[in-house]
């Protein structure tokens, strides 16, 4: 198989997979949604899938049974390999079986994998023996012109959408640094107040005969201790004022392509910074409302 033929099935079968996406999408919310994880009309992952497929598993066409389970290993390996390289590279995880039985990692499951066998069979036996002669009937010219055009918008979407996450995956650390701070903030001046109180009580022990006395020293020791920190904790709301400033800040900074993402893989977890993430997939169905 030429290369020319083995791209052009790339892209072919990569939009066949992308209307297959936004057609079962749209059967289960009801609404269309570009469930690619690029911008553009094509799942790269499928025409990859398919291209090995066909290339690898066309001479076992006319032994169903063995065609059925080779195509079966070799998408779930697929599937595999390609969500853990993008766990790793853009460290989010787009899709997760975890709750279906029988799965690797969330990664594969062997429902799906048993699912995209049939569909594979389907290809090889029926769909690629039309694809491959509509193409072999397009002018070699044309065809070279439509590949160029086609890799060089894939090259360009794939750089930006990249980059996409790479900047959400900034601000997700930038608000989760925030709110770690924020919760500092909160854990210092809660532990300053206890210490206090807990050194009053020390030394005025509490007994029943003293409980009066006792619960005297306690709020002079609050109002001392108000005083002595009163320019400290004005630093502090300062420094809390402005840091859920720099938050909402950041929170409010919505790309479209971020926006598209979250509800493309409405499963996709952040390993690193998974909470704010789970904040900002509420913020956007909130402004939905």
């Amino acid at each position: 198989m030429s290369f020319y033929l083995l791209l052009s099935y790339f892209f072919i079968y990569g939009i066949l997979g992308w209307c297959t996406e936004v057609g079962y999408a749209g059967v289960k919310q009801g609404k269309f949604v570009n469930r690619g994880f690029l911008n553009g009309p094509i799942c790269p992952i499928y025409g990859v899938g398919i291209c090995i497929v066909v290339t690898l598993l066309t001479p076992l066409k006319d032994n169903l049974i063995l065609l059925y389970i080779t195509s079966t290993i070799l998408v779930t390996i697929l599937e595999g390999v390609t969500g853990y390289a993008m766990d790793k590279i853009f460290h989010n995880k787009w899709w997760d079986y975890s709750n279906q039985p029988l799965n690797i990692g969330g990664y594969v499951c062997l429902v799906f994998s048993l699912v995209w066998g049939v569909a594979c069979v389907f290809v090889v036996d029926f769909i690629h023996p039309l694809i491959a002669m509509l193409v072999e009937h397009i002018p070699f010219i044309v065809l070279v012109i439509a590949l160029v055009i086609f890799s060089i918008a894939l090259f360009a979407d794939l750089y930006v959408t990249s980059a996409a996450i790479f900047k959400l995956n900034k601000r997700l650390e930038s608000m989760d640094k925030i709110a770690k701070e924020l919760h500092e903030i909160s854990d210092q001046l809660g532990e300053g107040i206890f210490n206090q109180v807990s050194t009053t009580m020390e030394k005025q022990a509490a007994t029943k005969e003293k409980y009066d006395e006792t619960m005297e020293r306690i709020a002079e020791a609050g109002l001392e201790f108000k005083e002595k920190t009163q320019e400290v904790s004005e630093e502090m709301a300062g420094r809390v004022a402005s840091l859920k400033e720099s938050y909402q800040e950041l929170a409010g900074k919505r790309s479209v392509i971020s926006k598209r993402l979250v509800r493309a893989f409405p499963k996709m977890e952040s390993r690193k910074h998974n909470d704010q993430l789970i904040k900002f997939k509420e913020r956007l169905a909130s402004l939905k409302k």
